[in-house]
């Protein structure tokens, strides 16, 4: 009988999830890729189609959160670093925060941006901060991809707005964000349901968690 409580580590990234069912012929019915993963072994306790590539859309932010995560940790940025949003960054559509270009924030701000609103503008940003170009940063996205072995996954921008040759499956999903959550900073955003940015301003703009479970 497979255990009817599994820690889902995707639910871990954004805060502390758990999944319920009677069997396992009962998980992931209409789902086309799935997998479930133990945090702290890597032990995949469940898993359909794992490998399948698939479109990730804005779960390619876990492989951009990582990134920053690292080169916060390295020395190559700071949480007070400010950072400035281009035009390209500011024209981003789909989820946001609304930069405007030329405008001015810190590493934290954006980092909050990303993992609690999924804020494309905020994710382009911080990509051209630490490597001049979202392009540039993307090849770092996927140098980071094959040194954790990550045979089905290719990375054509920060996002995960569509475009072509952009996948991933659950599995390399699942491995990214058991590297992510390695540095448990990530979990007071993530694991954050409501906070403000341009606080103080006439500009104050409240981000909600795009992954209701937090709340």
């Amino acid at each position: 009988m497979f255990k009817k409580v599994c820690y889902l580590i995707i639910c871990v990234i954004f805060g502390c999830g758990f999944v319920y069912a009677e069997d396992e012929t009962s998980l992931a019915e209409n789902a086309k890729s799935a997998i479930i993963m133990e945090a702290s072994t890597g032990d995949i306790l469940f898993e359909k189609n794992s490998y399948e590539k698939l479109p990730p859309a804005s779960m390619t932010k876990i492989m951009t959160m990582l990134l920053i995560m690292e080169n916060i940790e390295n020395g190559n940025l700071s949480w007070d670093d400010e950072v400035t949003a281009s035009e390209n960054a500011s024209s981003m559509g789909g989820s946001q925060i609304f930069l405007e270009a030329g405008e001015v924030m810190s590493v934290k701000d954006m980092v909050k941006g990303i993992a609690i609103a999924s804020g494309n503008d905020a994710a382009v940003a911080m990509a051209e901060k630490i490597a001049g170009t979202e392009e540039e940063f993307v090849k770092l996205m996927n140098n980071r991809a094959k040194e954790l072995g990550l045979e089905n996954t290719n990375f054509k921008n920060v996002t995960g707005l569509e475009a072509e040759n952009h996948y991933s499956s659950a599995h390399d999903m699942a491995v990214m964000a058991r590297e992510l959550i390695k540095h448990e900073k990530i979990l007071e955003f993530t694991g954050t349901y409501e906070d403000y940015l341009r606080e103080n301003t006439d500009k104050k703009f409240w981000l909600v968690n795009t992954n209701k479970v937090v709340y």
